[in-house]
């Protein structure tokens, strides 16, 4: 398949390394600031983007760019019919926005909060637990995770797909409170903790707490490798779904639709 790379930092390159192993062809690199990239774009310059993609006679798209531009590439990629998978994070409040232009434009997406296939796993461990955990009140549930210091969203997309899943099945945890406590915690409060520092890939566990004992699940990302791996993954099988018909255009899609 013929790639293009919106956003050329180091999840990029890694995606470019593994995207060549699996026999793919880069057709085009595109950042704001990388001095690497095959082409370079003003930031905000969202047209420059769509016609760059256009140009190289790309037949997928993976986009790895910034919270701060990721919106702003969607709606330029979207209208290119081209399938595209899009790992940057910090946009779950517009997820609705962007399922809505898919289906206006007929474009096809999908988007993750981790495109490690053992985060993939661990978020249906963490859904297991949290059923079998639900019965028993005197258990409270926590969420926390650790970046290192250049990820720009805090918290990690990822901590919050986890407590979503938490949520879907602990019906006593009823809103996520990502900031620090100045007050009792209310019952219903599931605490999402971040913390940044140095060069961790990624540390997600979910608490078990209770009176006598304490149940802890981890994943532990080793590299970025996974994520690398996973997203090129993501974009053969979405490639697949569109030409097999399985999955119609016109929609955001999630890894638990192609996995």
């Amino acid at each position: 398949m013929k790639i293009a790379l919106v956003g050329y930092g180091k999840m990029g390159h890694m995606i470019e390394q593994r995207a060549k192993v699996s026999g793919h062809d880069i057709v085009l690199t595109i950042d704001t600031a990388a001095p690497d990239a095959s082409v370079r774009v003003p930031a905000g310059d969202y047209d420059a983007v769509s016609r760059a993609v256009k140009s190289a006679g790309a037949q997928g798209i993976i986009e790895f760019s910034h919270p701060s531009a990721v919106i702003g590439n969607i709606r330029a990629l979207l209208p290119l019919g081209l399938p595209v998978v899009v790992g940057t994070t910090g946009w779950t409040d517009r997820e609705q926005e962007i399922d809505e232009l898919a289906r206006n434009c007929g474009g096809i997406i999908m988007h993750s909060s981790n495109f490690s296939i053992g985060v993939n796993m661990f978020y249906r461990i963490v859904e297991e637990a949290a059923k079998i955990m639900q019965p028993y009140a005197d258990y409270d549930t926590a969420v926390w995770e650790m970046h290192h210091n250049q990820k720009a969203d805090s918290p990690s997309g990822t901590a919050l797909e986890i407590a979503k899943r938490i949520m879907k099945y602990n019906k006593s945890k009823t809103s996520v409170v990502t900031d620090a406590f100045h007050k009792k915690p209310d019952a219903a409060d599931l605490h999402v903790s971040s913390t940044r520092c140095g060069f961790v890939p990624g540390t997600h566990t979910v608490f078990f707490d209770g009176p006598a004992d304490s149940i802890e699940i981890t994943h532990r990302a080793r590299s970025r490798e996974g994520f690398a791996a996973g997203a090129v993954a993501a974009l053969e099988r979405l490639q697949q779904a569109v030409v097999s018909g399985r999955l119609p255009r016109g929609h955001l899609y999630t890894m638990d639709d192609l996995f």
